[in-house]
């Protein structure tokens, strides 16, 4: 567990984002070196990560930010709030409510992607749209063209925890992909981040 200085830089780069050492020794009252030590430490247990901007001539300025791990450090108070809402469907309304509300969000989604996608008829432009609109929506997506197959990826998942209680938002999304892309391409899920996969991928191979 962290406390006292570095505990503080960690907020304090939460609330403010990047830093560089000599900003955050004012901040906190300590010395460059102290800081860059604090920093250290923080880089050292994977919660930090530096980047460099080059403004001009001279050396690189270095800025210390949140790394993904240290994200980790904060509570998704949303998720929470939203797995406790599902238990709580589940519970007092039953299975066939929450299939209901899954089916309600499948549905919304695609009637968005189906306004998005009208008129269009080339199958990448498709997918330009289709992973703008994910992207927008938290899930980082992009695709890529791999021999005569497409992967779709998501390098996020904003719905990771609702996921995780109730499955059936993944199979509500597989379902929405291929009722998107047409009947010319099957949709197969080959990573899943709710198995552990560092991202979802989806394979979208044409048929015959």
């Amino acid at each position: 567990m962290l406390n006292g200085t570095p505990e503080r830089i960690l907020i304090y780069l939460k609330m403010h984002g990047p830093q560089t050492a000599s900003k955050l020794a004012k901040e906190f009252s300590i010395t460059n070196e102290g800081a860059r030590l604090h920093l250290k430490k923080l880089l050292d247990s994977g919660l930090v990560q530096t980047e460099k901007e080059v403004i001009g001539v001279g050396r690189p300025t270095v800025y210390y930010g949140i790394s993904e791990k240290g994200m980790e450090l904060f509570p998704n108070t949303h998720g929470e709030l939203t797995v406790q809402l599902l238990n709580s469907v589940k519970t007092i309304l039953g299975q066939e409510a929450l299939d209901k509300l899954v089916d309600a969000r499948e549905h919304a989604a695609m009637g968005r992607y189906e306004k998005a996608l009208k008129g269009v008829t080339k199958f990448e432009q498709k997918l330009d749209i289709l992973t703008q609109i994910r992207s927008e929506e938290g899930y980082m997506a992009e695709w890529k063209k791999e021999d005569n197959n497409y992967l779709l990826i998501e390098n996020h998942c904003p719905i990771c925890d609702a996921a995780k209680q109730c499955l059936g938002f993944c199979q509500a999304e597989l379902h929405t992909f291929q009722k998107a892309l047409g009947n010319h391409y099957t949709v197969e899920r080959i990573d899943h981040i709710v198995k552990g996969a560092r991202r979802c991928c989806y394979k979208i191979a044409p048929k015959g």
